[in-house]
């Protein structure tokens, strides 16, 4: 493993790009973009247009390891290239930000209060395609609706037992599980979700580290605990539906956790803009999201 992006994972200044969605949030953020269904006839155009987005933002002098510590990406963007370079390897060696892949896929159906994570066939040599092109490591997500202690320690069960998968690939894990910022039991499920993260931290060897991605609290430090972990190299957060205003202030908020936004850091881009229009637009996002993670 690289120990200059350890390093900057663990210690560095920024934030968290989350530029991973999949074939099912692929057309809402286009459509945010600018970009309606009548730009793409079939699932192959779709990707290519998604990747024209994500490679405006990674090519913009905007983005870059001063202020974006990591990428988070769709495995179709993996392998795909930016200036004539695979995309990981583009994203370090040019812009010295971290290449994290998304592995998950997809969610199962409800039960319990939550949905767990869909099963991830072939996860070995997909892990194994991360590493030869230089990915650091791997985001999965599931959700909580409900505080349901059955469904949360389901949750948080299934996520360490693949984790424990991605470790031994050599890759660092981002654990997501996703708490709904509607649901209405939202600050009960932290307090269970909490006990069960640090319930699975604690049964880690004291060589293994994870990262935690997690919907911002309703009680602010709620997670110090975790951001403390010496199993834990960085707690990250998701926007989850928030506005960039409203994740940034809450997160802002709190101490030690970082940004991993997804939405909220394209909020305001378009296809529409001159370049120069869109570079000022991905300044402004990519600085207030900055400035609320370094708070």
């Amino acid at each position: 493993m690289d120990e200059q992006q350890v390093e900057k994972v663990k210690d560095g200044k920024g934030f968290i790009a989350a530029l991973d969605q999949s074939g099912g949030s692929t057309p809402k953020a286009l459509l945010l973009y600018g970009v309606g269904d009548d730009a793409y006839g079939n699932d192959a155009e779709m990707f290519d247009r998604i990747h024209e987005m994500r490679s405006r933002i990674a090519t913009s002098a905007s983005f870059t390891g001063e202020r974006v510590l990591g990428a988070i990406l769709f495995e179709d963007t993996m392998d795909r290239q930016i200036d004539g370079r695979d995309t990981p390897e583009y994203l370090w060696s040019v812009k010295g930000v971290v290449p994290f892949l998304k592995v998950d896929k997809g969610l199962a159906l409800e039960a319990d209060g939550v949905q767990l994570m869909k099963p991830i066939p072939d996860l070995d040599d997909l892990l194994a395609r991360a590493v030869a092109k230089g990915v650091f490591g791997t985001k999965m997500r599931s959700v909580i609706k409900l505080a349901n202690p059955a469904g949360i320690d389901a949750i948080v069960d299934q996520q360490f037992e693949v984790g424990r998968q991605i470790l031994a690939a050599g890759l660092v894990p981002i654990i997501e599980p996703e708490v709904d910022i509607h649901s209405p039991e939202k600050a009960p499920a932290e307090q269970l979700l909490k006990a069960a993260l640090v319930r699975q931290l604690d049964s880690l060897a004291s060589d293994q580290q994870v990262m935690l991605k997690l919907t911002l609290p309703e009680e602010d430090g709620f997670y110090d605990e975790l951001v403390a972990h010496p199993n834990v190299l960085r707690v990250v957060a998701l926007s989850g539906g928030y506005s960039r205003d409203d994740a940034n202030d809450r997160l802002a908020r709190n101490k030690g956790v970082i940004a991993s936004f997804s939405r909220a850091l394209t909020e305001g881009l378009s296809a529409q803009q001159s370049d120069e229009e869109f570079d000022a637009a991905l300044d402004g996002s990519i600085k207030a999201i900055y400035e609320a993670s370094i708070a």
